[in-house]
């Protein structure tokens, strides 16, 4: 083989080499900015099933965009024995990835995920039903997906965006809006690109629209009451005179 053939078959190679190496230090050095309980490089390089089932997933992915048809499965397959989390190798996953825990997750075949995004545990971003093309959700940058949540169809998770735990999103979400519920519903009057970690303080929008509800009722009855107290004749009002 002349030194030129050589240099052609090489460098693609190198070059997807140092690409993957590159997804998989992003991935790494999230850990620490996301996970208060990442103490050591030792501790979650070997500890820490979200880095190894995203590393894993991205050798699969990449084998998958080059057409190989049976490794990248059994890849995914292994992964998910190892992690308890299932990825499709079709998935498109961004750098900064962060699956917390981990245990449940599952990424279906067309689902796309922008870079520095957090999933927890249980959550899945799978289709409706046996629609063929693209069937699962595109999530945006810097988004959280909690705890048990299950993102649904072939719809749009806006840049920041916040999914509550054990929510089903059923339709688009905005960017920088909040999505609470079963199934779910948008809250956009809180900006939650800081701080993306307090789950506590997500919208609770059934107990706000009771609380309205309440509070028009009882000022309705307060203004009933006015109209209907029966009013005094002028010998009533001063029974003394």
């Amino acid at each position: 083989m002349s030194p030129s053939l050589s240099r052609i078959s090489i460098q693609p190679l190198l070059l997807w080499a140092g690409e993957l190496q590159c997804s998989i230090l992003e991935d790494f050095a999230i850990i620490f900015k996301r996970d208060p309980a990442a103490r050591n490089w030792l501790e979650v390089l070997c500890c820490y099933p979200g880095l190894h089932a995203l590393a894993a997933h991205r050798l699969a992915h990449t084998l998958h965009r080059r057409g190989v048809s049976f490794l990248p499965r059994f890849i995914s397959h292994l992964a998910r024995l190892l992690t308890g989390i299932e990825i499709h190798p079709g998935a498109q996953l961004g750098k900064g990835v962060f699956i917390d825990h981990g245990m449940g997750v599952v990424i279906g075949e067309t689902a796309i995920v922008g870079d520095y995004t957090l999933i927890y545990q249980g959550v899945t971003l799978g289709g409706t039903g046996k629609e063929t093309g693209k069937r699962h959700p595109t999530v945006g940058s810097r988004v959280v997906v909690g705890t048990g949540a299950k993102v649904l169809g072939d719809i749009q998770i806006g840049n920041h965006a916040r999914i509550g735990a054990n929510s089903v999103v059923l339709k688009d979400v905005p960017p920088d809006c909040t999505a609470v519920g079963i199934p779910s519903r948008n809250v956009c009057k809180y900006n939650t690109a800081i701080p993306p970690l307090e789950h506590n303080r997500l919208p609770d929008v059934e107990a706000s629209t009771l609380r309205l509800l309440l509070d028009r009722i009882e000022t309705l009855e307060s203004q009933m009451q006015n109209l209907t107290r029966p009013s005094l004749s002028p010998l009533e009002s001063h029974p003394h005179e």
